[in-house]
């Protein structure tokens, strides 16, 4: 009987170590390549980019407040961010000028 409860633990316990291993046995051979070089490069730019359509494409203009709370954090986050270079900082920053603003307005 524990041999039916143990025995899928353990493949369960081996397949989410692998899994979790894979990416970094993989980068250490590829680390080097210029594709992980460029995906590095490049990639937090498009994830970002997808992550405020995404934000924004559910912001109903037609109806007050018009999307200014959204367009002031945007406005916040990238400001803050070009200006000091913190991703935390702009993040953090630009979520609470959300929050407070949609609790005023």
């Amino acid at each position: 009987m524990p041999e039916r409860i143990l025995l899928p633990l353990l493949v369960i316990f081996a397949v989410t170590y692998a899994l979790r291993l894979a990416p970094f046995l993989l980068l250490r051979r590829m680390g080097s390549s210029r594709a992980v070089t460029y995906l590095g490069r490049t990639m937090p730019l498009g994830v970002m980019a997808v992550l405020v359509v995404y934000t924004l494409s559910d912001v109903d203009l037609t109806a007050a407040p018009h999307g200014l709370p959204e367009l002031v954090a945007v406005a916040v986050t990238a400001g803050l961010h070009l200006w000091r270079r913190n991703a935390l900082l702009s993040i953090v920053a630009g979520t609470g000028v959300y929050v407070g603003l949609v609790a005023l307005v």
